[in-house]
């Protein structure tokens, strides 16, 4: 299954493009599903392609209903409200789109699912989610635990258990989130809608930074809502500003596709596809996929580990190591990286940000081997070994 994520700053017109984008690839024959948070706004869409609104209390109570007989095995002494009576806490409709994007992923019957993915922001906190949850089931859940549950339920089978039961539910949310892959521009694409306005640039620079720390990348930019030409002192200063955002977006994004501002609001499926409103089909990006950490030998005998951040500056980049993993955070959006064995051994010997503030913003982390845990003779005495000299 193909996922199209379409988002922007609040009133570029993602939402529009979305359905646009949905009601092409329909009427193409795909078996395309719209999945958004708010019923669309053009009477008749779900007629012309499928439209799933996913509200957060539904899939509360859903959710709830489902395992609230093993939670009760968790509290016993505890008496749980109902379905009915669960409020939602905040962030929740962000994991009933994960939800429901990972039921459609496992039932096979859509090809494309294309998300109203809502403002940036919320885009990004859908985005982060799959990592995010996965980093806190192993803090709360680590191996060693399950292990201990395993034994203790295996030594007292028919006895209550409740760590049992919560671990279930652990690796339940770890099938769940393992369904999507958010992180794969190859399976997910993400599509960004702007308005051609003085923010415009540092909206795509923002998003390309954030959309990287998450391994994921612009797959195509879309300039909405462009003003025809007028007359008037008014409009030279607005086609002026406009003409020189897209200028900018082009020099950052190569194509960038046009959509003009509807004298009325469309209410009908055709007069939505007479927007020609609907992404392209964008093709694979080249280069190194952001968000994937490369390692290599430095000629100085340190290993360097690589990460692609598009337009990340100097200054707003932050790095940390935690026990073994590395912790970055760039444009708002922070992702721990587990290091590999090799690097676990390692201590962090400095960093630098290179082509800062292009395209091809790249961190490089330098990490030297720790005498102390590697085993003696592994080390090479040599910081400049010859090509057939045996390195760890």
């Amino acid at each position: 299954m193909q996922t199209l994520l379409v988002t922007g700053p609040g009133g570029a017109g993602s939402s529009t493009v979305a359905a646009a984008t949905a009601l092409r690839l329909a009427a193409t024959g795909t078996r395309c599903l719209l999945l958004t948070d708010a019923a669309p706004r053009v009477p008749g869409l779900s007629d012309a392609v499928a439209v799933e609104v996913v509200g957060a209390q539904p899939a509360v109570q859903q959710v709830w209903s489902r395992h609230v007989e093993q939670l009760a095995g968790v509290l016993p002494m505890h008496v749980l409200p109902p379905a009915t009576s669960v409020v939602p806490v905040p962030g929740v409709d962000r994991v009933a789109l994960l939800a429901a994007l990972a039921g459609h992923a496992a039932s096979g019957r859509f090809d494309v699912v294309v998300v109203d993915a809502g403002p940036t922001p919320a885009a990004l906190s859908l985005l982060t989610l799959p990592g995010a949850l996965r980093w806190w089931l192993g803090q709360l859940a680590p191996t060693r635990l399950r292990v201990l549950a395993s034994l203790r339920a295996a030594a007292a089978p028919g006895r209550p258990n409740g760590i049992a039961g919560a671990l279930a539910g652990a690796e339940g949310l770890e099938q769940l989130v393992d369904r999507v892959p958010l992180d794969d521009p190859a399976r997910t694409a993400v599509h960004l809608v702007l308005r051609p306005d003085a923010t415009a640039a540092d909206e795509l620079r923002s998003a390309a930074t954030a959309l990287g720390v998450l391994g994921q990348q612009v797959a195509s930019v879309t300039a909405a809502r462009l003003l025809p030409g007028g007359t008037g002192e008014w409009w030279t200063a607005r086609a002026a500003a406009q003409t020189g955002a897209l200028r900018e977006l082009a020099d950052l994004a190569g194509a960038v596709r046009q959509v003009a501002e509807a004298a009325v609001t469309p209410r009908t499926p055709a007069a939505l596809s007479a927007l020609d409103a609907a992404v392209p089909e964008a093709p694979v990006v080249a280069g190194p996929r952001p968000g994937v950490p490369r390692t290599s030998r430095s000629a100085a005998g340190e290993w360097l580990l690589e990460l692609t951040l598009p337009f990340a500056r100097r200054g707003e980049v932050e790095l940390t190591r935690w026990a073994d993993d590395l912790v970055v955070t760039a444009a708002g959006v922070r992702r721990s990286f587990p290091l590999d064995p090799l690097l676990r051994r390692c201590t962090v010997s400095g960093g630098a940000l290179d082509d800062a503030g292009t395209a091809t913003a790249t961190l490089a982390v330098r990490f030297t081997p720790d005498p102390a845990q590697w085993p003696a003779g592994l080390l090479p005495t040599d910081p400049h070994p010859s090509d057939d000299q045996e390195t760890p």
